[in-house]
């Protein structure tokens, strides 16, 4: 089973790192209005904004003994753990090439998760009016693990629970 990480004798990655996505400065009716805007095999997804605290690209990770599938292991970050979860997987998808992949470090009830998306899109502030209900010939499992669909002008955009991501096993 190939696992998405960097080869272990990988540089500090080349990418921007964004830290603190939830201090963006940006305006909307409320703060879980704001999303940000990942890709998994060409379908945009969105997490709330204010559970991000660090975008990173391609990480060493150090497999789990017996993980859950979906969780692909884990990573040293100033000092703490991050448990790395591969959102294609989690979401039955096929496994993709390991050099573009994003870690899009979440914090929720005290851990930090790496949720690793193909591409992150840009952090947006989306209007509840357009927020529809996830329709039923979806996927079951896109279906219970995602909140809503919100459509723009240009995409459909599954609104990811990361709740119910995290919840394996």
């Amino acid at each position: 089973m190939a696992s998405r990480a960097a080869p272990s004798a990988a540089k500090e990655p080349d990418v921007t790192v964004m830290e603190n996505l939830a201090e963006a400065p940006l305006v909307a009716e409320q703060e879980d209005d704001v999303f940000l805007i990942v890709t998994l095999a060409g379908q945009a997804c969105g997490l709330p904004v204010m559970l991000v605290r660090h975008l990173r690209g391609p990480q060493v990770i150090t497999p789990i003994p017996l993980a859950p599938s979906g969780v692909v292991g884990g990573f040293n970050l100033g000092g703490r753990i991050v448990t790395a979860i591969d959102l294609r997987r989690r979401l039955s998808l096929p496994i993709a090439d390991d050099a573009s992949i994003i870690n899009v470090i979440v914090e929720y009830a005290g851990g930090l998760y790496s949720l690793i998306v193909d591409q992150v899109q840009e952090v947006l502030p989306l209007q509840a009016s357009k927020t529809y209900p996830t329709p039923p010939r979806l996927d079951p499992l896109w279906q219970d693990l995602a909140r809503n669909i919100h459509r723009s002008d240009d995409q459909m955009i599954v609104m990811l629970d990361v709740e119910r991501l995290l919840c394996i096993g």
